[in-house]
């Protein structure tokens, strides 16, 4: 199976190594991550203004490069997904949106046909956790990991529709397909301070350590996000007394293939 791939500014700098294991556990599992040809920044947010066409442009060329391979974009950073997939939306749903779009990109024409997922869902969907768990050839049994969810990867969910918003699972059976026990707790899917860390970082500080502490509390004893700010505000500007690792590196270890 092939899929287009939008790697994203973080994951081909400061978190190369979540990017190289995104790949190699793609191979292992029968998927060839295609690096779509010359992409920019997705935007790094998406701003919710429907008359601000020029910074989603970057994101329209990304998935009209998937579209003329008749592929998916497959996303593994939860902010460059949540980007993509709202902008596809609006293209496909917002008229005067779509207008302005393929008044910039003309003669090409693109009115949102690009299916977006992120790289979870590129696990549970197009792969299927029971195929993962066969592929295990380093169960995680016994260890007790906390997923983390955070802001982005599941809002606004009638447009993401990855999972249910306020009761996620998609994290926590990619947990068990590796071998390990889930933790539930109740700050999965809050807000860790990333985006204010600059404004106040005493403030992140707060939001990260109240994340963490509540992990902690329901027994877990490492973290595993979808969003390499996340993993990084936690560790950075939060008491990560616990390891915080990304969802790849997890991967990789149980398939065998970290290094």
């Amino acid at each position: 199976m092939k899929v287009s791939y939008f790697p994203g500014c973080t994951l081909k700098t400061k978190a190369k190594v979540l990017d190289y294991y995104a790949r190699k556990c793609a191979e292992v599992l029968g998927v060839t991550l295609e690096e779509i040809e010359n992409w920019q920044c997705c935007g790094g947010v998406f701003t919710t203004s429907t008359d601000e066409v020029a910074t989603k442009l970057s994101s329209v060329r990304a998935l009209m490069n998937a579209k003329s391979k008749n592929q998916p974009l497959v996303s593994v950073c939860s902010a460059c997904h949540n980007v993509l997939k709202q902008t596809n939306a609006q293209v496909k749903n917002v008229a005067d949106f779509d207008r302005a779009v393929n008044n910039y990109i003309a003669p090409d024409e693109y009115h949102g046909e690009t299916e977006v997922i992120h790289y979870l869902e590129l696990l549970r969907d197009k792969i299927g956790f029971d195929k993962i768990k066969e592929k295990v050839v380093n169960p995680l049994t016994g260890r007790k990991i906390a997923a983390y969810y955070g802001c982005l990867l599941l809002r606004p969910g009638k447009v993401l529709a990855m999972d249910d918003v306020e009761n996620p699972t998609i994290m926590e059976d990619f947990i068990r397909a590796l071998g390990a026990e889930p933790v539930i707790y109740s700050f999965r899917n809050e807000c860790c301070g990333g985006y204010i860390a600059l404004e106040s970082k005493q403030l992140a500080k707060e939001k990260s350590n109240r994340v963490i502490e509540n992990a902690k509390g329901k027994g877990a004893e490492e973290i595993v996000t979808a969003c390499p700010l996340c993993k990084y505000n936690l560790e950075k500007n939060g008491c990560a007394d616990i390891p915080v690792v990304y969802l790849t590196e997890l991967l990789a270890e149980a398939l065998g293939v970290k290094e």
